[in-house]
């Protein structure tokens, strides 16, 4: 108990401070789980309504991928990354390893399943009525897609949130491919782990402490979004 009340003590008075690891963790973990997560978006978005909406031979096998991949082992990501990006490495001549964008590539292949299969899940959901509905009323297919996303945001922010919770607290594949080099790839997560391995657990749980924060925050932040969107559809239902 003295160890975790010393853990929360050092936690403010990092933070008041204005620590340098503090602040140079927070903000690479803030750096790279946002790009990955909006990375994750922009392509995950796409594909989940394409497989939602169109059939095409190999589909079905696409799907049991992507659903397959939403468990899919952090660790095992950072090996495969890391196979790809090392010196001799397929992709090696990028000299991307060791670096905040190889830690976003990791990032982005966790969380990329998540945002498909649960676009994908949200699309299907929906009354498949209002395709044909859009188009009769003369939208083109742009608007189309454009109302459907709109129509199933509130479940398609469950897959902002368990993607953002999925990378910003993920250790082993941003440890395998950024190496927690100080200033450049260090994040919370690999930073808590370096002090555990210093056996400074008071500097580990205040770390801790900001990570959950952080987290914390953002998850509920986008809940009351969320569940506000879930109060006006009532209403006008």
């Amino acid at each position: 108990m003295d160890l975790l009340l010393d853990g929360v003590k050092q936690a403010f008075i990092l933070i008041f401070t204005g620590d340098s690891l503090v602040v140079e963790a927070t903000l690479r973990s803030l750096q790279t789980s946002g790009s990955a997560v909006l990375i994750s978006l922009l392509l995950g978005v796409p594909l989940g309504l394409l497989l939602a909406l169109a059939r095409f031979p190999g589909r079905n096998l696409i799907v049991a991928i992507i659903n397959a991949g939403m468990g899919l082992p952090p660790v095992v990501v950072g090996l495969v990354v890391a196979i790809l990006l090392w010196r001799s490495g397929i992709f090696g001549f990028l000299g991307l390893m060791y670096t905040v964008a190889a830690m976003v590539i990791a990032q982005v292949i966790i969380a990329l399943p998540l945002v498909v299969g649960l676009t994908l899940t949200a699309i299907q959901q929906l009354n498949p009525k209002l395709r044909l509905q859009a188009l009769a009323l003369g939208a083109s297919k742009s608007q189309m897609l454009v109302m459907l996303v709109k129509e199933a945001k509130l479940t398609m922010l469950a897959a902002v949130i368990a993607g953002f919770g999925a990378i910003i607290s993920e250790v082993g594949a941003v440890l395998m491919v950024g190496g927690n080099i100080s200033g450049q790839t260090r994040v919370l997560t690999t930073a808590i782990v370096e002090q555990v391995g210093r056996g400074d657990f008071s500097r580990a749980l205040a770390l801790s402490f900001i990570l959950l924060a952080i987290t914390f925050t953002a998850t509920y932040a986008l809940t009351l979004y969320q569940q506000k969107g879930v109060g006006v559809w009532r209403r006008t239902s």
